[in-house]
């Protein structure tokens, strides 16, 4: 049971928008955005949000969560270069203590908690009790992490999945890879599977095709391929949407995720039934001798608007009973 005079500070800090929130006890305060760009580094973006929201009132304690790798309680934002520094936040903003996590092991906190409305179901039977699940997700990069249940304290295995070598699984996708190869050299997952990379896939198409097509940003690319105005688009994000299956199904193998394979991020609600529609099962089970032990994995987009803000709230409460 949470204390109900606890008043914790919440952020979750990706490369375009960092959200701040007051959680106390069990009651979540709004959830207040603000654009990454609009401040130099992250110090200056917690303080124009406590300058407005701290009114003297004490905070018992902060928990960051990151779009990035954590070490030794301190992050350099793989998007932005920001810093987040725990030690440092404690002193500048009198703060009894910071935990500063990775955004997916959040994600992973919240998975237990979200309600049968809060998710999009896309293929798969039951999920397993008390097995692994995999919660991976689109965004300004692409992050994944593995919630293993264990009473009362959940075990959550952060990864940098999004900097692995992005697979291939026709010719159409070797040649778009082998395109990326020649911009980037290694071709990331992330490279493809994010905002930026359904811009990369869009433009390396266009390429392949000797075709001119217009600058487009990723929420352009994703209008256009839904009214099927622009074949280049309609192919960037079916190529999208097929490579996250094959990335999704990998990383149901490799965990053994039998509990459930969850896709968050800011891209994959919006196109929810789109990728119900598309590729994304059919490569997620086409793993060849093992398509029977993956096709009885189900799989969900999560649409809840906040889910960050669901797992770093049981984090917070969960440090509080430590």
């Amino acid at each position: 049971m949470a204390d109900p005079a606890r008043r914790a500070l919440l952020s979750d800090i990706g490369g375009t928008n960092a959200r701040f929130a007051f959680v106390t006890g069990e009651r979540m305060g709004p959830i207040e955005t603000l654009a990454v760009g609009d401040y130099p580094e992250f110090d200056r973006a917690l303080a124009a949000f406590l300058g407005r929201h701290r009114n003297g009132r004490p905070i018992s304690g902060a928990v960051l969560a990151v779009a990035g790798s954590v070490e030794a309680s301190r992050s350099i934002l793989t998007n932005s270069g920001w810093v987040i520094d725990a030690s440092r936040l404690e002193k500048a903003f009198d703060l009894p203590s910071v935990r500063v996590v990775n955004d997916f092991k959040a994600l992973a906190w919240s998975l237990p908690h979200l309600a049968p409305s809060d998710l999009f179901a896309v293929g798969g039977d039951k999920q397993a009790a008390a097995a692994p699940a995999v919660v991976l997700g689109p965004g300004t990069g692409l992050g994944l992490a593995c919630l293993v249940p264990r009473p009362r304290d959940p075990l959550v295995v952060t990864t940098e999945a999004g900097h692995t070598t992005l697979p291939g699984a026709n010719a159409r996708e070797d040649a778009v890879i082998a395109h990326l190869r020649g911009c980037f050299g290694h071709v990331s997952v992330e490279r493809a599977l994010s905002g930026p990379g359904l811009v990369n896939l869009y433009q390396s198409l266009a390429a392949i095709d000797h075709l001119s097509v217009p600058p487009r940003k990723p929420s352009q690319i994703t209008e256009a391929a839904l009214r099927g105005s622009c074949p280049a688009s309609r192919e960037a994000l079916d190529m999208f949407c097929a490579m996250l299956g094959t990335v999704a199904g990998n990383a149901a193998l490799t965990f053994g995720a039998r509990g459930g394979v969850y896709i968050g991020g800011g891209i994959a609600p919006r196109i929810s039934e789109y990728l119900a529609r598309s590729q994304f099962r059919a490569r997620f089970e086409a793993k060849g001798r093992f398509q029977a032990y993956v096709a009885a994995i189900p799989s969900w987009v999560i649409m809840h608007p906040d889910p960050a803000f669901v797992g770093l709230q049981r984090l917070a409460n969960h440090e509080a009973e430590q």
